[in-house]
């Protein structure tokens, strides 16, 4: 009998309803909304400032942004090595205090970074010490994602688990939306040397007042039965493991097709939340506050659809919503650029909320798809490694790469032929799966356990 079949018959540990699930999903979103407003903020600062403060001034200001990229891309390179750091302890230790470390490390980092001089004071040492800072972000940052969405997944109930794992979804597109607005207020408030100067600072420093609201949150959550019960399994049957090494060695697969999945949807988000940017500033000149405002429309409507289509991930199926966002995510560069190229801000403000919903459709459910790619045991590691080993090659890279070629070539369209092979590739990845829609975590165990020859697991 296949998993999907025993699914369908097979009892549940009773998952959490009510009250007591939606604490869990608040739980996570606001750690989730604050990891990301850091991060985010890093990614709008690289853009808009960092390229000037940090850097020495070679006479284009391209330079200076695709520097300021590459010290963002090793916030990329360091999220892997915390996402198999922190996916072990959560595996061994629990999804709960794993969260909380990674949220003070986060917050703990970006506020030191808005304590750092530029290069005209210190030189050479301001992007070696601003490096530093952003590869501590992003190790913590890798540990963050697959805690906070197996924390809500692993206490949904079956048939809608794609609608209540997509809120954590929905909390990056707010994090998002709370830099960009600080940023927008910052810098309507204050003349264009203040805000390079210092007004883009608080926006790091507030990081020390909300990291203390979401490291609050997440220590009134509790772990899911599900957990429980297989860190009781482990602790009792040594010839059971768990973490990085077994996931690697066990489910080499479904590391792949994760990493798949991921490739076009963090290479669309930073084509379009970043280079967008770029591209705007760089060849229409257009003004930072009207950029910003963009985006804070653009995410707003990113946070509205990504539950509604977590809502279609659960009725419809896991795959058909993903290939929806795959395949309509390639035509987005074809008809953006043009629309950016009118200079008309409605037209603008379109163009980017219509590229933040092609990539909800891949976004929202990608924590119910990869949850039930993995037994319990190896889930956090196997998630963590499957998203965020893929963001070296994708996410790091894309708003860089995108920025080299506009800069050696003028024109857009390279990065358009980049994302189209991009979602082929994650296309590809989609129609491998097999459709999960409404299984049950607890047969995903069991065949694992049937599979490990585990009597006492496979029995449950």
């Amino acid at each position: 009998m296949s998993v999907n079949e025993r699914s369908a018959t097979s009892p549940a540990v009773p998952a959490s309803k009510g009250s007591g699930l939606k604490k869990i999903v608040a739980a996570s979103m606001v750690g989730t909304v604050v990891e990301w407003y850091e991060f985010f903020l890093y990614a709008t600062a690289a853009t808009l400032v960092f390229g000037k403060y940090f850097f020495p001034a070679t006479g284009n200001d391209l330079d200076g942004i695709i520097q300021a990229f590459l010290t963002y891309a090793v916030g990329f390179v360091a999220r892997p090595l915390g996402g198999v750091v922190f996916g072990q302890i959560g595996d061994k230790l629990g999804r709960k205090p794993t969260l909380q470390l990674t949220i003070i490390i986060i917050g703990v980092s970006t506020f030191l970074m808005g304590c750092l001089p530029g290069f005209a004071s210190i030189g050479y040492l301001a992007p070696a010490l601003l490096v530093i800072l952003r590869f501590i972000q992003g190790f913590a940052l890798g540990g963050e994602w697959g805690g906070a969405v197996l924390l809500v997944a692993e206490h949904s109930p079956n048939k809608s688990r794609g609608f209540w794992s997509s809120w954590p979804q929905a909390a990056v597109p707010v994090g998002n939306l709370l830099a960009t607005l600080v940023l927008f207020i910052m810098s309507n408030a204050l003349s264009a040397a203040d805000f390079l100067g210092w007004g883009w600072r608080v926006a790091f420093w507030l990081s020390a007042v909300i990291v203390f609201v979401g490291y609050y949150i997440r220590t009134h959550v509790s772990e899911a039965p599900i957990f429980l019960e297989a860190k009781a399994q482990m602790e009792a049957e040594q010839a059971v493991s768990y973490g990085v090494r077994e996931v690697v060695r066990k489910y080499p697969k479904g590391i792949l097709q994760a990493m798949g999945l991921r490739f076009a949807e963090n290479i669309m988000y930073y084509l379009v939340v970043s280079f967008s940017i770029v591209y705007l500033k760089s060849v229409h000149k257009y003004d930072t506050s009207s950029l910003l405002l963009a985006l804070l429309i653009a995410h707003l409507v990113h946070f509205l659809i990504i539950p509604q289509i977590g809502r279609l991930v659960d009725s419809w199926g896991r795959k058909p919503v993903y290939l929806v966002g795959a395949i309509s995510g390639a035509t987005w560069p074809f008809f953006a650029f043009p629309m950016f190229d009118t200079k008309s801000p409605v037209i603008i403000v379109l163009a980017v909320t219509i590229g933040l919903c092609l990539h909800g459709f891949m976004y929202a459910g990608q924590p119910a798809l990869m949850s039930e790619l993995f037994p319990t045991r190896m889930r956090y590691a196997g998630v963590s490694l499957g998203s965020q080993v893929t963001s070296i090659f994708a996410g790091s890279l894309a708003p860089l790469l995108a920025t080299a070629w506009l800069k050696d070539t003028g024109s857009w369209l390279p990065t358009a032929i980049y994302l189209v092979v991009a979602c082929a590739v994650t296309t590809v990845a989609v129609l491998s799966l097999k459709e999960t829609k409404g299984i049950a975590l607890e047969d995903v165990d069991r065949a694992d356990a049937e599979r490990e020859g585990l009597a006492a697991a496979a029995a449950r």
